[in-house]
């Protein structure tokens, strides 16, 4: 019988590797730059680069073939610890995409390219993070939820506290490991006692919901109210926000990035993985998710424009920013419905996208004048306009006007509230949608500080200064996709 048991384990097991199978060459790909260099020592860094931006390319193309074999179900892989879904391959293929352009951008910044130990470790961490965030994406399991949590948070400790001659970023890396490791233990204490309430790990196990439905309410709110805060870490909402500025600003730039767009993206996908099962359920009222979720919301959007305002350090401001772009993705998420998703998915797609186009250009620019103030940039838009005008359109897209991909992913995020409110008349949604019209006015109020200071203010020095043509590249390429989703929004909307 146990051997029985064993052989059935194995055919299930081996049926399930096909589902699979970005991840099994991502784990491939991490050892193959491990072994890179350690065969060619100091001498691997662009090897080791070329590397893990070819393998990233190859994940992607893999992504992409798993999207047949999951359209018509959605498997549980490895006894229920995985579900495959077409909304989390969607979602990993935004990752994996950030994920090449910030393998790049990694070479092109000077305070990370000067780094005495090089950057080879660098691409094998992240590579190693991105395997994490594929798992967070298809998470439905307690006990794989924490794993997938923890193997990105320690990725993301060490890519912080890389630079760490550099006593501002060792300082932000302690904080970081401090608070993530606070926030874990408070998210491990909420799944304990789920799990006590249940007696099953599984979240669309039949007993997950029919035991924590007989259990006692007040408590089981409470559980969830834990693995909200362990969730809300990595998407950084209010009140689980008060890492971000420091960590932002003392990491290097690319890192800074990588931590404002790719966990976001897996967190998105592993609340809404989280929520599924209660939305579901016509039996669940002990939490109402809807109104919790608005509220954190408001208070997101809220606080993360108004304290954006008064920032002068560009990259303490666009942390700022990426806060309050969290309580805007949160509003899609509320609708709880397909339209709502499908918006969250288009709206974090060109969020990333943008985002990684304005720190490319505080790189850019901090390059130019070794300093991150946004008074330092005085007088630069007419010496350097191709960049200017180029982080004037990224701008203008993380802000969310016209013409420009924003636009477009906020009009679906309004339009999906709204049309959910039109049905249900919940006055959170309206408060919703309210909030959001007034933060994104409001974000003007910062966003406008950098083009001001680029076009409209006197230059302190006239020294000739050195032109950086790779991050400007990107930035021209970033700035031109951004406009043509704005134009043609259908290019990316037909295909997520």
């Amino acid at each position: 019988m146990f051997s029985q048991d064993i052989g059935i384990q194995l055919t299930e097991i081996l049926r399930d590797m096909k589902f699979i199978s970005p991840e099994i060459f991502l784990s491939l790909l991490f050892l193959v730059v491990i072994i890179t260099d350690l065969l060619f020592g100091r001498n691997s860094e662009k090897l080791c680069r070329i590397v893990a931006c070819v393998g990233m390319l190859f994940v992607i193309s893999k992504d992409l073939a798993q999207l047949p074999l999951v359209v018509n179900q959605s498997p549980r892989l490895f006894s229920g610890m995985l579900m495959e879904t077409v909304l989390s391959i969607k979602f990993r293929i935004i990752i994996d995409a950030a994920a090449f352009i910030l393998l790049l951008y990694f070479g092109w910044d000077r305070q990370l390219k000067s780094h005495p130990k090089k950057l080879s470790d660098l691409y094998s961490i992240t590579i190693a993070a991105v395997f994490g965030l594929h798992l967070m994406t298809m998470a439905v399991n307690l006990l794989s939820i924490y794993l997938a949590v923890e193997l990105v948070s320690i990725a993301s400790y060490l890519l912080v506290a890389y630079r760490s001659e550099n006593a501002f970023s060792a300082e932000a890396g302690l904080k970081y490991v401090l608070f993530g490791a606070a926030s874990s233990a408070v998210m491990l204490y909420g799944m304990s006692l789920l799990y006590g309430f249940t007696g099953t790990l599984g979240l669309f196990n039949h007993l997950f919901m029919n035991n924590l439905i007989a259990a006692n309410q007040p408590a089981a709110a409470f559980a969830i109210v834990l693995i909200l805060v362990g969730i809300g870490f990595k998407l950084s909402f209010v009140p689980i926000h008060f890492w971000v500025p420091d960590v932002y600003e003392g990491a290097s730039t690319p890192v800074t990035a990588f931590l404002s767009t790719l966990p976001k993206i897996a967190g998105f996908a592993l609340l809404v993985n989280f929520l599924t099962p209660f939305i579901i359920s016509r039996y669940w009222q002990s939490f109402d998710f809807g109104l919790c979720l608005s509220v954190i919301g408001v208070v997101t959007m809220i606080a993360g424009n108004f304290a954006a305002v008064m920032q002068k350090n560009v990259k303490r401001m666009l942390a700022y920013s990426s806060i309050g772009h969290t309580g805007f993705a949160l509003m899609a998420v509320v609708t709880f419905n397909e339209q709502g998703i499908k918006a969250l998915d288009y709206y974090l797609a060109v969020y990333v996208l943008a985002n990684i186009g304005a720190l490319m250009l505080v790189s850019y620019f901090t390059n130019i004048t070794g300093s991150e103030d946004v008074n330092s940039y005085k007088g630069l838009g007419l010496r350097y306009p191709a960049a200017s005008i180029c982080f004037v359109i990224i701008l203008i897209s993380l802000t969310g006007l016209p013409v420009s991909a924003g636009f477009a992913g906020k009009l679906l995020v309004f339009s999906a509230v709204y049309s959910t409110y039109d049905t249900n008349h919940n006055i959170w949604l309206l408060i919703l949608t309210i909030t959001g019209a007034v933060t994104t006015v409001v974000s003007l109020f910062y966003y406008i500080k950098i083009p001001l200071n680029l076009f409209l203010k006197r230059a302190e020095t006239e020294e000739p200064l050195p032109q950086l043509p790779y991050l400007l590249v990107a930035s021209i390429i970033i700035s031109v996709v951004l406009v043509l989703f704005g134009i043609f929004p259908d290019w990316l909307n037909s295909f997520l």
